[in-house]
């Protein structure tokens, strides 16, 4: 009867444990439920075509809205420029304080770039300072002149494609791009193409970058200065997030945005962290109508995991 005894013991045990187990399955499944209801609710007032992918740093916690739609990337490609120039330096290809020089004509008249308005005739720059200006403050000048290093757009979208990221295409410029503005769609990627690079290389799990090279694109991207009300927009003061934005303007005509975006990483204050894209296109609304979506699907994102992280 003693052996009974603890095998009835056991038996509830095992029946209690799946029972806590299903429940945390159920109150998991509807966090994620309630989130994805948030995001269609803020979208569905607005006249515009959001791209949405967020996932936990686990790679559990899943939340997509349009997610394999493709989205012009506009300045977000700088990221991904930023990484395979990190690579090549990886490789001995090129070094971090290797000087480039970028001529007159090439520091892109009209268009944005800090470091042309601090250097209007031109001159020689580190490698350094030319990702950090491209990828922190979206230099159009240092974006172009990174890539003329790696040979043009299509290697790196070759780059990205060796890594198993499919639904991406890089094909242009930043001269090509905001020269004629059906160009843009030539660069896409979608929603959770984008939180796969972000992921991919945050994580750093096959090595695709050496330990000085992966903190040093982390680095500037958390030193990212454009789009402070976009994803940082309405998170509480000192989050950090890590993070690219992209910005096509308005169309001269029809005043439609084809590209307002950003996506990132953002850390909670316990160490963990979420990645998030969220794609703005084809919007009637004002510029910081737009600003606002993304900063709202931010801050349900963050709600969401800083509950999951208590």
């Amino acid at each position: 009867s003693a052996i009974l005894a603890v095998s009835d013991m056991k038996r509830s045990f095992y029946i209690f444990l799946l029972l806590v187990l299903l429940a945390a399955d159920q109150t998991f499944a509807q966090g994620k439920a309630d989130l994805k209801r948030q995001i269609e609710q803020i979208l569905s007032a607005r006249k515009a075509t959001v791209g949405v992918a967020i996932v936990g740093g686990d790679g559990k916690d899943e939340v997509v809205v349009n997610g394999k739609r493709r989205y012009p990337m506009q300045s977000v490609f700088k990221f991904h420029i930023g990484l395979a120039i990190m690579s090549e330096i990886d490789k001995g290809n090129l070094k971090l304080d290797q000087q480039v020089e970028i001529k007159k004509e090439q520091m892109l008249p009209g268009m944005w770039s800090p470091l042309r308005e601090e250097n209007p005739e031109g001159g020689s720059f580190p490698i350094s300072k030319l990702v950090e200006y491209s990828v922190s403050q979206s230099d159009n000048a240092a974006c172009d002149a990174l890539l003329r290093l790696l040979g043009g757009p299509l290697a790196v979208e070759n780059y990205f494609k060796t890594h198993s990221v499919k639904n991406i295409a890089i094909r242009i410029n930043e001269e090509t791009m905001q020269s004629n503005w059906d160009m843009m769609f030539q660069n896409w990627t979608t929603p959770q193409a984008a939180n796969e690079v972000l992921k991919k290389f945050y994580e750093n799990k096959k090595k695709q970058l050496s330990q000085k090279s992966h903190d040093f694109i982390w680095r500037t991207m958390r030193e990212t200065s454009t789009g402070p009300k976009r994803l940082k927009g309405q998170l509480p003061e000192g989050i950090v997030v890590a993070h690219k934005t992209g910005y096509s303007g308005a169309h001269k005509t029809t005043g439609i945005h084809a590209a307002v975006n950003d996506i990132g990483v953002v850390f909670l204050p316990n160490g963990k962290y979420f990645y998030i894209s969220v794609f703005v296109t084809d919007s009637k609304e004002d510029f910081d109508t737009n600003e606002k979506i993304i900063a709202d699907i931010a801050r349900a994102a963050w709600d969401h995991f800083a509950a999951r992280s208590k």
